[in-house]
């Protein structure tokens, strides 16, 4: 019978990191969950629930900033890591942070599990490393990261299996495609539709509408994301593998609209965004085949499940057209060439 297991979730009261530490309550041979977050995307209020837990221990801390002395890595068995910088446009602006966050503080909490040999190491990626690409998108496809954060997350990806094909530590990687759901970031990056339009239907402005709402994305829900990491994390015998994570059905912005708003509502046009892909479509035969993970919750119960919780995003930024312009001038800038 396997022992109880103790996990680090590394970006642990962010969005997808918070969903994690939920589900992994819920497994019976899970002993204790350490969480490390800086704060800087996240919020202690997602772990709120679990803030009189014993087996929830959450330790406010950069990830560059960690030891291998710390006596956390000494009690862990294995290590989901999510934490590292996020958003494309504040890549562009300040590339040395990204750098630093998704690839050297990746190496630094994989050098802290090589010296105490944690035994079981999975990544979070990406889908941002396959650039325009063809789809649907299989983990085969050539790699071409559009910004430096596609770049720093991909190379994150790479330094993790060269750490565990040299230094003997399952590691695995899963390349995110667009996760949705609850506790989505509302910190005031301009980056996923989802609280833009929330905080704009909730103030009863118009919309802000990037190109024409044909394009699609592959939205995959937060809890089936979190699933899909502790699944892979519990499995002995798979190694040095990269899954894509996605629902393998996008979604239009138009239906998502359509479905927030009914038919009555404004919107604003703005241009289309260069090296932005018309369309991101997961190929999921792998992590179904391998992993036995597929996805359970659609868009559009997704959807609604976010709805019920709509005052959450009451606090985020409200985006205007031109503020929106100001914002990713940097990325017409740079990428529009």
């Amino acid at each position: 019978m396997q022992s109880k297991l103790n996990y680090l979730v590394t970006g642990g009261a962010g969005f997808i990191g918070s969903h994690t530490v939920d589900e992994l309550l819920r497994i019976k041979k899970v002993n204790k969950i350490f969480v490390i977050d800086d704060l800087s995307n996240g919020s202690l209020n997602n772990l709120k629930i679990h803030k009189k837990n014993k087996k929830v221990e959450i330790i406010k801390k950069d990830i560059n900033l960690l030891t291998e002395n710390n006596k956390i890595f000494k009690e862990i068995d294995s290590i989901i890591h999510y934490a590292g910088s996020g958003s494309i446009v504040p890549s562009i602006e300040n590339p040395k942070k990204y750098f630093k966050d998704n690839l050297s503080g990746t190496i630094n909490i994989l050098e802290c599990a090589r010296k105490n040999k944690v035994k079981n190491f999975v990544y979070a990626a990406s889908s941002s490393c396959y650039g325009l690409a063809n789809t649907p998108t299989g983990e085969n496809h050539k790699i071409s990261c559009e910004s430096p954060y596609a770049l720093s997350k991909y190379m994150g990806e790479l330094a993790a299996l060269h750490f565990g094909k040299v230094y003997n530590l399952r590691v695995n990687s899963i390349r995110i495609f667009n996760a949705f759901g609850e506790r989505i970031n509302t910190k005031g990056v301009y980056g996923s539709v989802f609280p833009v339009f929330f905080k704009q239907f909730l103030e009863k402005k118009p919309l802000t509408l990037v190109g024409d709402g044909r394009q699609k994305r592959d939205y995959v829900y937060v809890t089936d994301v979190a699933k899909a990491f502790i699944k892979l994390s519990l499995s002995n015998s798979i190694n040095q593998e990269v899954f894509n994570l996605g629902s393998g059905k996008p979604i239009s912005i138009n239906y998502l609209i359509s479905k927030l708003c009914g038919k009555n509502y404004n919107i604003i046009k703005l241009p289309k965004r260069p090296a932005e892909p018309n369309i991101t479509y997961a190929n999921i035969r792998k992590i179904k085949s391998l992993v036995k993970w597929k996805p359970t919750v659609s868009f559009d119960e997704g959807l609604e499940n976010m709805k019920k919780d709509i005052e959450y995003w009451r606090s985020s930024k409200l985006w205007t057209k031109k503020v929106i312009n100001k914002h990713t001038k940097t990325w017409f800038t740079y990428l529009g060439k």
